[in-house]
């Protein structure tokens, strides 16, 4: 895929910014599968430094909320104002994914780029903690790093070059979230697939000097990305 919006971001702030494979890149191919109009109030759901927040507001013109719970939002303040945008576009909020401070039906639409799977694995997790906040008829944009097919009884050794069994854990095959996703009432599951942007949004992160991304080179030089993906998830509240 051409990353036409993502490409127009200083690669300096991406490479200095991003906490895993490339979220904006990864956002802008989920928003094509369905986009984000300038009247939505948007839920960015584990949105670490601030990159897809960023870009949701400055592409699609929509005011979102930042939320995150091990980025402090002062510091997002201060990415978003060198930026330029007020507070009344991007508001930074420190949140742990179970409790969300918000007002049921309150958005029009939540992201989540590369962080659902920490929580949202746990079938009671979407419609306990995530669903009600979004109003009825609104869409969830999730995706998620995982897998071609399910690995766990015989984990390849290249992926634990970098990673323990336990982190894995969090990583499954289109089949496993579909069936996550099904457990929950008034989600209709819109589209479920494989991403196309797997290598470039993971090679703009191994180049990146991250402690994290250095650790994660000796799996991937190893060939570990041949047992990966990653997963979009369009999901609609009925």
């Amino acid at each position: 895929m051409k990353y036409i919006k993502s490409e127009k971001y200083d690669k300096n702030f991406i490479k200095n910014n991003i906490m895993g494979p490339n979220p904006a890149k990864l956002l802008e191919e989920l928003i094509s599968f369905h986009s984000i109009a300038p009247t939505d109030t948007v839920l960015d759901l584990g949105c670490g430094r601030g990159v897809t927040s960023i870009f949701v507001a400055k592409e699609y013109h929509a005011r979102v909320f930042a939320a995150d719970l091990w980025i402090s939002p002062t510091d997002n303040k201060k990415r978003f104002d060198e930026m330029g945008f007020t507070s009344q576009e991007i508001i930074p909020i420190k949140a742990e994914a179970h409790d969300l401070p918000f007002a049921e039906e309150f958005f029009d639409t939540a992201i989540c780029v590369d962080s659902y799977n920490f929580f949202g694995l746990d079938k009671e997790y979407l419609g306990k903690h995530l669903l009600p906040l979004i109003k009825h008829g609104g869409y969830l944009l999730i995706t998620v790093p995982g897998l071609k097919k399910d690995i766990h009884d015989n984990i390849p050794a290249e992926m634990l070059l970098s990673w323990s069994a336990e982190n894995i854990e969090t990583l499954h095959d289109i089949p496993y979230w579909r069936q996550i996703i099904a457990v929950t009432e008034d989600v209709e599951i819109i589209l479920i697939k494989e991403m196309s942007g797997f290598d470039e949004c993971w090679n703009d992160w191994l180049q990146s000097d991250n402690e994290y991304a250095v650790n994660d080179r000796k799996a991937m030089s190893a060939g570990a990305g041949k047992y990966m993906n990653f997963i979009a998830m369009i999901l609609r509240r009925k």
